[in-house]
């Protein structure tokens, strides 16, 4: 049996919406990967009224990891449309090379527990989430990366 990691983006749902799904793909981890954790896109996720939800709704636990993160003027930059998205692909990768990111998931995220990656953007084919779903995949080759 194959290892499974979910993603999710919380913008253009409802609290019920994000949460059922949650609840229904049976998450036992949200792996927040923002830079920024306590953005107002969606009232729900801001920190720390999310890690208060995720438990008190789902008993999912909250962890945010900015080793995920894009930098700052990466992520500047693309919000700006100073960069096209391959190029934030380009500058995402290097980042988390430099960050040394496999060495991170193997020595914090072995455990075989249903986590899901958090972020805002309401699909992954343009977020970085998606991203950090291939580094997982370089780790644990078995790995399906599920788009919530």
């Amino acid at each position: 049996m194959s290892r499974k990691i979910y993603t999710i983006g919380f913008t253009q749902k409802t609290a019920q919406t994000f949460f059922e799904t949650l609840k229904y793909n049976k998450i036992e981890n949200i792996l927040d990967i923002r830079l920024n954790n306590t953005s107002q896109l969606a009232g729900f996720a801001k920190y720390p009224d999310i890690k208060f939800f995720l438990h008190e709704i789902c008993n999912i636990r909250y962890i945010h990891d900015t080793k995920f993160s894009p930098t700052k003027e990466t992520l500047k930059k693309y919000k700006n449309k100073e960069i096209k998205w391959y190029e934030y692909v380009e500058e995402f990768s290097q980042t988390m090379a430099n960050r040394d990111i496999h060495k991170h998931i193997q020595a914090n995220y072995l455990e075989d527990i249903t986590t899901c990656l958090l972020c805002s953007e309401s699909t992954a084919d343009q977020c970085h989430r998606q991203l950090v779903g291939n580094e997982f995949k370089k780790v644990f080759n078995d790995l399906d990366i599920i788009h919530l």
